[in-house]
């Protein structure tokens, strides 16, 4: 991809993305960038298509906590935006917008979406690293924070007699999403990454075990 357009479209994420939720944030989407990169040296697919999706794919996050239905617009939201921008940009090739909107719109973890495109399947890949490894601890906990739920159940921190309630605990978020990273990604590249970021999240587990205990 032409180094200019990049930076162009890297500024533009800066900008436009929030600090409100830095689980979120412009960082969160600079890292997804950097993984999808990553990915596609090995993968293929068009960078043309995945850097503008990776850069926009959380231009508008809903709250996780929210009680209406607006939480699943996050990424149909953020696909009317990121439309919006790319045909402002008059070196964007335009006939690409389409597969990067159909990118963004199938970037959701909770969804379940079978991609239709490598690009979509690279983006979803990126996406999902950030909920492995030592950077999805750091970002659990401060979702957590924001919606103010606990750390842990007290009674069972780590769901053997019960089924996860992430909305409740933070913990079991390890159980519901962290740790089934490695077993959903749709790249070899990504699976190889997604496994070696898990042995920290085991990690982590066992010495939370230790200090509990």
């Amino acid at each position: 991809m032409n180094a200019t357009l990049r930076n162009k479209l890297i500024d533009i994420a800066r900008e436009r993305i929030t600090s409100e939720d830095v689980s979120h944030d412009f960082e969160h989407s600079y890292r997804v960038l950097l993984n999808a990169e990553k990915i596609s040296k090995v993968e293929g697919g068009d960078l043309e298509i995945i850097v503008p999706a990776a850069l926009f794919h959380d231009l508008i996050v809903y709250p996780k906590n929210s009680e209406s239905n607006k939480r699943f617009q996050s990424q149909e939201d953020s696909a009317k935006e990121a439309e919006k921008i790319l045909k402002s940009i008059k070196e964007y090739p335009k006939e690409k917008i389409e597969k990067v909107l159909i990118a963004i719109r199938e970037c959701s973890f909770s969804k379940g979406i079978i991609p239709e495109i490598l690009e979509s399947e690279i983006l979803q890949d990126a996406d999902k690293l950030e909920s492995t490894g030592m950077i999805s601890i750091m970002r659990t906990f401060s979702s957590t924070g924001q919606m103010k739920r606990q750390f842990y159940n007290p009674k069972d921190p780590f769901c053997k007699e019960r089924v996860p309630d992430s909305k409740k605990y933070a913990l079991d978020l390890f159980y519901s999403r962290l740790l089934l990273v490695k077993v959903k990604m749709h790249t070899k590249t990504a699976r190889k990454i997604a496994e070696d970021r898990h042995e920290a999240l085991v990690l982590f587990l066992n010495e939370l075990t230790k200090e509990l205990n």
